[in-house]
């Protein structure tokens, strides 16, 4: 065997660099099931069905294609297994083949290309990491772009990414006159709801997905989520489907009602493409063209064309690129020295907060909640309770579909609970609960009096927000954009106010605690 080339769960791309002279007669593709990537966080029941149905389906394409895998699947009976991880089927591979060489497309997580690297040399096998042509901006790009500053911001990287890809240029400025229309893309809705916005593009289950969806209510019963609700793409042509659907039905509200919520709505008018884009299985590029054909067209206004392309162009390809240049260090990185755990409804969604339920009854159903609920319910909820940053990566990892490592890592432990100090994100994005209540109707329908930080009726969000100020008061009152919100902290110490919301803030700790 000359190259073993290995596609792992989250590289499902029919245009992959591993395919790159590759030769049936000389080389081997291979993939992988294997229970400690499901375990090692205990993954929400519908990730484990996304992902092992998209790597089975991809198998199968291949396989008619004409270029076998040699294909390690799980089963319901554990006894039937290959190995229990990834670098013991590996292993057994290599000593099996004896590959001249491995070829792998570099991971989306340090960790697993780690573990590839101490594989290969402990066999004494050269490995070689190739470039992911599925995003615009490769690492090496990246870190040039990064070298000599002293800050990162992404909108000086979106507006080159832009420029460099002619995306919504016209002459060398941006379409419009203005590279961000951020502004217009805040509002929240009436006292009427969003109205009717229609049912979500929706798929069967073919007898591949079925037989994925029983080995997990098998095998994985007790892992978090539910499955029945399953209803994301497991294909490139499913993907596309989804696509299509969102640049027609929601495309044009995404923009103006982006960080709105609603009780009972989990979807609204966000697209759900990032599961498709994070296995590879719907090209970024497709997404953006579609987009700015809508907007070409007349059938889409600029500010949520822009939006949405931000999205990918700018924060995904920023985000990727911060975990690469700042990996493995970044993972141990807890700038307030926060210890606590996730309370239990993190796990269950059991708790009187009407936004903290809401959100999670999303996320169990449909291992999903869109980016204002986990940065500013979710997020903001963990972040000033003081939850440890990584385990609050580690819960995301568990419950959300979309997430993998290189994503994940820097949107938690770094915009959502500020614990690289800064390189993501220039202030801690947290609130009281007067932010959930302009942007939702929660509120309404909650126990909890969002106004208020002390008493039986005060919300959580208030107490631990002004709570999280005062406790790390010296660092922030440093910070330029908190300015109003210290001074507001100092009255509430000057009237000794503040006392009875530590007080309050403790109890709360208290008796949400895990032992």
């Amino acid at each position: 065997m000359r190259h073993l080339l290995l596609i792992l769960g989250d590289q499902l791309d029919r245009n992959s660099a591993l395919f790159d002279g590759y030769d049936p007669d000389k080389d081997q593709l291979w993939m992988a099931e294997n229970d400690h990537e499901i375990t090692y966080v205990p993954s929400h029941k519908q990730r484990i069905v996304l992902f092992l149905s998209a790597m089975r389906h991809f198998r199968d394409e291949l396989n008619d294609a004409g270029r076998p895998v040699q294909y390690h699947q799980l089963y319901a009976d554990k006894r039937k297994d290959s190995g229990k991880s990834f670098g013991e089927l590996l292993s057994q591979t290599i000593k099996k083949e004896k590959p001249e060489a491995i070829r792998v497309v570099l991971p989306g997580d340090y960790r697993v290309k780690q573990l590839l690297e101490e594989t290969a040399a402990k066999h004494d096998v050269p490995i070689d990491f190739l470039p992911d042509v599925h995003f615009y901006c490769t690492v090496n790009e990246f870190h040039k772009f990064a070298k000599g500053r002293k800050s990162l911001l992404m909108e000086t990287f979106y507006r080159q990414m832009r420029k460099k890809h002619d995306i919504l240029m016209r002459e060398g400025k941006p379409v419009g006159g203005t590279w961000n229309y951020d502004h217009d893309n805040r509002e929240s809705f009436s006292k009427e709801g969003p109205g009717d916005i229609g049912r979500p593009t929706s798929f069967s289950h073919d007898a591949l997905t079925q037989e994925v969806i029983q080995l997990v209510e098998e095998r994985f019963a007790d892992h978090p989520g539910e499955v029945d609700s399953f209803n994301l793409p497991v294909t490139p042509g499913q993907a596309r489907r989804m696509l299509s659907g969102f640049i027609k039905y929601h495309l044009t509200g995404f923009g103006k009602y982006e960080d709105a919520m609603w009780t009972d709505e989990p979807f609204l008018h966000h697209s759900r493409l990032s599961t498709s884009m994070n296995l590879k299985l719907l090209d970024p590029r497709e997404c953006v063209s579609a987009a700015i054909e809508a907007y070409q067209e007349g059938t889409a206004p600029l500010a949520s064309v822009e939006g949405f392309v931000r999205q990918i162009i700018g924060w995904r390809e920023f985000i990727r690129g911060v975990y690469w240049t700042q990996m493995p260090e970044y993972a141990q990185k807890n700038h307030f020295d926060h210890q606590a755990e996730l309370p239990s409804f993190f796990w269950d969604g059991k708790t009187d907060m009407q936004c903290i339920r809401q959100s999670m009854s999303h996320v169990l159903k449909y291992g999903y909640a869109h980016h204002i609920q986990r940065l500013m319910v979710l997020g903001n909820f963990s972040l000033t309770y003081g939850v440890h940053p990584y385990k609050f990566h580690a819960w995301h990892m568990a419950m959300y579909l979309d997430a993998v490592d290189w994503v994940s890592l820097p949107n938690t432990l770094g915009m959502s609970q500020h614990g690289d100090g800064g390189i993501v994100g220039t202030k801690p994005y947290c609130s009281t609960g007067n932010y959930v209540d302009k942007m939702s109707n929660f509120c309404k329908g909650c126990v909890y009096n969002h106004k208020k930080a002390v008493g039986a009726e005060a919300c959580p969000l208030t107490t631990f927000y002004w709570d999280f100020l005062d406790r790390h008061f010296d660092e922030l009152q440093s910070n330029s954009r908190m300015k109003l919100q210290m001074k507001h902290v100092e009255r509430k110490r000057n009237s000794g106010e503040i006392e009875d919301i530590r007080s309050q803030a403790n109890k709360l700790r208290q008796d949400w605690s895990i032992d």
